[in-house]
């Protein structure tokens, strides 16, 4: 692997990892709640230093990143023993708050990314500028011109979106509704599959180029977020059911080689195809790692927001030895995800 995939794979992580951290961070010093240590990395720490009461630690693997906070768990606090701000005696909503923020700035981070973008790419709007002969398109009645509104009562907003669409396409027909002179009309189109691209084809292309004028860079910024977030939602759905093989799935190795690829192939276009493209990948990885840790799973930011909302309910927390022992579970049951999703990297890296 080349040094400047690992320079490059190390500065993306570094920035999805940190904003999600400070996130956490910023809302805990607020709440007047005790950060313990603030690392960025995993493993063995090559470098930290003390700053009033908290460690701020720089780790082997640039595989993640923590914001420990006094009595987190429960686990490692005996009763009498935490101080004033320790996790469990700050207010129920600082805690939330605290939680929450990690994944919140991760989004925040991708619209900011997102905004940059956008005045650095061609953007397209799913408009059918060209519709082919005899395909799905043409067949379901639509024109030069028409602007896709919605399919199967998804609505869309970028042409990517309907390559997605594509891309994830089983079969069946699709309802399609669309804009034509001002007008709103639907139709049933059905997909044909190509031999020679080797995926289904709704039969038009697109050479809409969006320019950007007042503040559509913030409106368009949205829409990139938004696809994002769906391109995220779907693949998990796809992952959940099945739909997905081994190959399709990457861990820190994988995403590492994604990087390396891209940026060989960029770097023949330049140094802004390079950062655009590097940019892409930060704001896929962001929105990423927003979303799964809003899962409710144990140790994951949506599993301990699960047991403080159930604390809201039931007016009194769920006991900390308790709650405790089922993140630390979770924690063990990611450690041994991370290990098969490690080897499952090198089996896809050297085509096993």
């Amino acid at each position: 692997m080349r040094i400047e995939t690992i320079i490059l794979f190390i500065v993306i992580f570094g920035i999805v990892v940190i904003s999600h951290e400070l996130g956490h961070f910023l809302l805990a010093k607020a709440g007047g709640i005790h950060v313990v240590e603030f690392s960025i990395g995993m493993g063995p720490t090559l470098l930290s230093f003390q700053k009033g009461s908290t460690k701020y630690s720089l780790k082997l693997l640039p595989i993640g990143g923590a914001c420990m906070f006094e009595g987190e768990d429960g686990l490692d606090i005996k009763e009498g023993e935490a101080s004033p701000g320790a996790f469990p005696n700050a207010n129920v909503w600082k805690r939330i708050s605290t939680v929450a923020a990690g994944p919140v700035f991760n989004f925040i981070l991708g619209f900011i990314i997102a905004l940059a973008m956008v005045n650095m790419i061609v953007i397209r709007d799913p408009v059918a500028t060209e519709v082919l002969p005899d395909g799905a398109a043409m067949e379901a009645g639509l024109e030069n011109g028409d602007r896709i509104i919605s399919l199967n009562g998804e609505r869309v907003y970028l042409y990517e979106e309907i390559l997605l669409f594509n891309t994830l396409y089983r079969g069946g027909d699709v309802e399609l509704v669309y804009e034509r002179d001002g007008e709103r009309g639907s139709t049933v189109i059905t997909p044909k599959y190509s031999e020679e691209s080797g995926r289904y084809l709704m039969g038009f292309s697109n050479a809409d180029f969006v320019e950007l004028k007042g503040l559509d860079a913030l409106k368009y910024a949205w829409y990139e977020m938004r696809y994002n977030v769906k391109n995220t939602y779907k693949s998990l759905k796809m992952l959940v059911t099945g739909q997905v093989s081994r190959k399709d799935v990457a861990g820190p190795v994988g995403i590492a080689n994604v990087v390396g690829k891209t940026y060989e192939q960029a770097r023949a276009y330049g140094w802004r195809d390079v950062l655009v493209n590097m940019m892409n990948i930060t704001l896929m990885l962001t929105v990423n790692l927003g979303i799964l840790n809003l899962l409710p799973i144990p140790a994951l930011d949506g599993g301990r927001l699960v047991f403080l909302l159930v604390e809201v309910v039931r007016g009194k927390p769920v006991p900390p030895e308790k709650e405790g022992m089922v993140h630390f579970i979770g924690f063990m049951f990611f450690m041994l995800l991370m290990v098969l999703i490690f080897f499952n990297d090198l089996a896809n890296l050297f085509g096993i």
